[in-house]
This record gives C-alpha cells, sequence and structure tokens, in this order.
C-alpha cells in the first residue's frame, strides 16, 4: 500500500491535529550529528564525545557568546546517547557513564541557560547506528518520558522500519507528544525514507502532524553534499515550497559553516541559501573553536531577521542561467520586502552579472532600496534600471530588497501578493 493511503487510514483513526503552537518561525539551534556523529569514546576523547559535558558547554556557548539572543535556542542531542538496553519496566535510559546525571538534569541545566533541549528517539527497532529504538508498542512511554525529562524537541528518525510502521507510528507519536504535559516540537524524517515526494509522501497530511520534516538526504562536510541538496530542492520547489509555512517546515539538515569542508564563500552561500529556503538553522559545528568568518556568518543580523520572517513563505529559484552558471533565487517577505540571492555554480573567477528588476519579473513601478546582506552597502533601483553585482565562484550576493516610493499609484495590495512571482 502507498504511503499517502497509508497515512490516510492512520488519521482516520486518529482524529490527529498537530495544532502545538510551536515553530512559528524556522528554529535555530545546535545539533550535534554532523559534527560529532556517535563518537562515544569519553576514555579516549572526553572532549568530543557523545556525552553530558558536551551539550552543557554547548549550552555555555549559545548562552555566553550571544547565539542565544540571537534565536539559536535549540540544544539538540542525536543519536547513541542512549543505553544499550531500556530498563527493566521499558524505559529508555541515557548510557550511565556518559550522562551520569540523566536527561532531566541535563534539560535542567539547559533551560536555566535560557535554552531548550531537543533528543533523537527512531520509529524501528533499533535507532541509525544500533541503539534502543521506539517500535510501536513504546511510543506513548516514550513521549511521556520525554515529557517528563523536559525536552522541548523530539528528532524522530526511521531506521529499521518499515512502510507501514512508519505509516501508523509518526501519527501516534504527535498524538503522544500532543497527550503530554509538557510541549515538544517534532521533528519527523519521515519523507527521507520513501524519496520525498508524492504519492508517497503527501505533504498535506504531513503538514498536520510535524512542525518540520527531512525530506532528502543527511547532509555531509563537503561542498558537493550542500549542492546535492540544492539540487533536490530546486528540482522539486514546485512540489514542497507551498507546504512550508509558520509550525512546518522543509529541513535541508544542518548547516555545515565552521566545519572543514566548505571555503569562505561556499559557507555564506550555505547560509544565503537555508536562509531563502526559509529552512531550519541548526548549527553542527563546535562553538568553543569556531572560526571569527564563520561566527560572523551565522550571527549576521539581517540574515537571521530574513530567515525568522513572519509570513514564512519559502523561497524558490526564479532563474537559471546554463550558459553563465547563475541562479538567481528569491523570497517574498513581510512588508512588502523581499530576499534575492544571486548565486553563482562556477569555479573559475568572479562573474560579473547584468540584469534588472524587471527582468528578474518585479513589474511594480516602484524606487527600491537593496542592501547587501552581507557588506551592509546600499543602493537605490528603479525597477527598469540595469545593475552589475560581482560574485565569486560558488559564493553569492544576497540583497534584503524593499520599496521606498511607489513611482506610479498602484492598486491597494497585500503583503502576499506585491510580488509578481506566483509563490
Amino acid at each position: 500500500m502507498k504511503l499517502a493511503v497509508s497515512v490516510i487510514l492512520a488519521l482516520a483513526t486518529s482524529s490527529l491535529a498537530l495544532e502545538n503552537g510551536l515553530m512559528r518561525t524556522p528554529p535555530m539551534g545546535w545539533l550535534a550529528w554532523e559534527r560529532f556523529r556517535c563518537n562515544v569514546d569519553c576514555k579516549n576523547d572526553p572532549h568530543n564525545c557523545i556525552s553530558e559535558k558536551l551539550f552543557m558547554e554547548m549550552a555555555d556557548s549559545l548562552a555566553a557568546d550571544g547565539w542565544r539572543e540571537l534565536g539559536y535556542v535549540y540544544v539538540n542531542m542525536d543519536d547513541c546517547w542512549m543505553a544499550k538496553e531500556r530498563n527493566a519496566e521499558g524505559q529508555l535510559i541515557p548510557d550511565p557513564e556518559r550522562f551520569p546525571r540523566g536527561i532531566k538534569a541535563l534539560a535542567d541545566y539547559v533551560h536555566s541557560r535560557g535554552l531548550k533541549l531537543g533528543i533523537y528517539a527512531d520509529l524501528g527497532n533499533y535507532t541509525c547506528s544500533g541503539y534502543p529504538g521506539t517500535t510501536l508498542d513504546h511510543i506513548e512511554q516514550d513521549a511521556l518520558t520525554f515529557a517528563q525529562w523536559g525536552v522541548d524537541m523530539l528528532k524522530f528518525d526511521g531506521c529499521y522500519s518499515d512502510t507501514s510502521t512508519q505509516a501508523k507510528g509518526y501519527p501516534r507519536m504527535a498524538q503522544a507528544l500532543n497527550a503530554s504535559s509538557h510541549p515538544i516540537a517534532y521533528s519527523c524524517s519521515w519523507p527521507a525514507y520513501h524519496g520525498g515526494l508524492p504519492p508517497e509522501v503527501n505533504y498535506t497530511l504531513l503538514a498536520g502532524i510535524c512542525n518540520l520534516w527531512r525530506n532528502y538526504d543527511d547532509i555531509q562536510d563537503s561542498w558537493d553534499s550542500v549542492l546535492s541538496i540544492v539540487d533536490w530542492f530546486t528540482a522539486n520547489q514546485e512540489v514542497i515550497q507551498s507546504v512550508a509555512g509558520p509550525g512546518h517546515w522543509n529541513d535541508p539538515d544542518m548547516l555545515i559553516i565552521g566545519n572543514f569542508g566548505l571555503s569562505y564563500e561556499q559557507s555564506q552561500s550555505q547560509m544565503a541559501l537555508w536562509t531563502v529556503l526559509a529552512a531550519p538553522l541548526f548549527i553542527s559545528t563546535d562553538l568553543r573553536t569556531i572560526s571569527e568568518k564563520a561566527w560572523e556568518i551565522l550571527k549576521n543580523k539581517l540574515m537571521i531577521k530574513i530567515n525568522q520572517d513572519p509570513l514564512g513563505i519559502q523561497g524558490r529559484r526564479i532563474l537559471q542561467e546554463n550558459s553563465s552558471h547563475i541562479e538567481v533565487f528569491l523570497r517574498p517577505l513581510s512588508h512588502s520586502a523581499s530576499a534575492v540571492v544571486f548565486f553563482s555554480r562556477r569555479t573559475d573567477v568572479p562573474y560579473r552579472y547584468t540584469t534588472s528588476l524587471a527582468q528578474l519579473n518585479f513589474t511594480q513601478n516602484a524606487l527600491y532600496e537593496a542592501q547587501d546582506v552581507y557588506t551592509g552597502k546600499i543602493r537605490s533601483l528603479k525597477t527598469s534600471d540595469n545593475f552589475t553585482v560581482v560574485i565569486n565562484p560558488t559564493g553569492v550576493v544576497m540583497w534584503y530588497l524593499y520599496p521606498t516610493m511607489h513611482l506610479e499609484q498602484p492598486k491597494q495590495q497585500s503583503d502576499t501578493n506585491f510580488h509578481p512571482f506566483a509563490l
């Protein structure tokens, strides 16, 4: 049976709706997996192993170094936090050597720093790394356990489960979380296990179950990995763009800025592209040793303002020039503003790209101010004015674009229909 049909059957018996009021803008925070993986060797590598010490130190960094005030409030665990067996009552328990004080104490510590704690579980017989999974008969128990610990977000993976189990288990976990005593945001890996596309994935139903979901493959610490995700999101934007919005987001996976695989230009590009896609911003790097350049990219206030825009419209690629290898992305924002990203796939030299707002399908006859998100420089443009941007190889130029004067009396329009792009 196709997944969409299975989901309909599951929902028909559960009267389920998410309606948890959470994540009205894309969530922001820190997530362990890409940088620290399943390193459980605390004897030989105590500084980098998956342990309460690691998460407490990341919480300290978020609170002390200005991340929290910018919106990076989640401290998210991933796989490998558990003991290898459930306890005698069937409850998940943390590894007693690496988390000697337990998850409740860790959650209390994170909360004392003004932050939120995220945890990981897997709908299946085992997690992806071989730790105890959450089978169907443990869903309600695990949801209650997380609530009692004070966990604020659950990432629910899908290794070692089949289509039927997923069609039953993902909606059932949403229902169990909603019924718990503590608000818990819900991240699903469900679509990624079924190619991310209809008919196997029904996004209309999914938006009523999860706050965010992984559509595609895990990100790796490389530019090729970033490009593969961007390629998938743009190739399928007609399907997935419209289902994102306040409370339910497409998730292209973690930010790898500050690790080892991206150049400075590529780091700027990932941040800009994730922002224009209204993506969750979960940093996966070592905040204790992050470079100043990576710090500046991730802490860009105008970038974060755009990412957190309350309209919650996911942007899309509006132009792809094969001859120049330049692509243009646009995201409509509140107050009739837009985010525009000029992205170069070139690997040779900086490219001078000339166009106009009219050529980018802006039809409003207005005077605009275009603020470069990275440099802060502002230029004024009429819709018909030609302009040139210089884009470094594998880099971006990103603008925050807003009208300052209408040059003819326009009809009354709302934020969402000001832009000519049928997003």
